[in-house]
This record gives structure tokens, sequence and C-alpha cells, in this order.
């Protein structure tokens, strides 16, 4: 489990972490985007498992990162250029998106 990165910024597109133990981690905006976890984006499950709503995988190639809000000690709120700003993104899911392809 990640702790709080000691440093976090937006460097042109992309948003830049640097983590306690001195690893680093650069997301660009357009796959922040498409892996937002928010449920706008993935839909929602009910209590028999069926997901309903979320979006169509789709890039996002012009999207920009706008700025970000800390949650607490543990995630950040993401505000993009197209509006969308639900996704509340944790320091493992983000660790996790720097080893997709």
């Amino acid at each position: 489990m990640y702790t709080q990165p000691s440093r976090i910024e937006i460097v042109g597109n992309t948003l830049a972490l640097q983590w306690l133990d001195g690893d680093e981690t650069y997301l660009e905006a357009s796959k922040l985007r498409a892996n937002s976890p928010s449920a706008e984006n993935k839909g929602e499950v009910d209590i028999f498992g069926n997901v309903s709503g979320g979006e169509v995988p789709r890039e996002h190639l012009d999207i920009k990162v706008l700025k970000f809000v800390q949650i607490g000690n543990y995630a950040i709120r993401i505000h993009f250029s197209d509006g969308h700003s639900t996704g509340i993104y944790s320091w493992d899911y983000l660790k996790s998106l720097s080893n997709l392809k």
C-alpha cells in the first residue's frame, strides 16, 4: 500500500508524482481520464452484481489536467478540461495505472 506522495505536480499534460521511496510516476492526462475510477466512467454495481451506466471506452486525446485536489491522506480528485471531476484516485490506483500500457 502506497502512502501519500512527497510531491505532486502537473507538468505539461502529465501528472507527476514523487513517492517517499524516491520512485517517480508520470501519468498522461488521456490515460488518467480514460481510466477514471468514477461511477460516471465505470458504471455502478447494484446488489445483484449488475453494472449500470458508465461510458463507452474511448480515447481522450485532447484532454488536459486542469488541477487536482487532495482527498484526505489517501487520494486526489482530478479536474479535467472536459468537465469531468468525479473520479477519486487513490495512491495505490495511481501507482497501478503506471503499470498499464
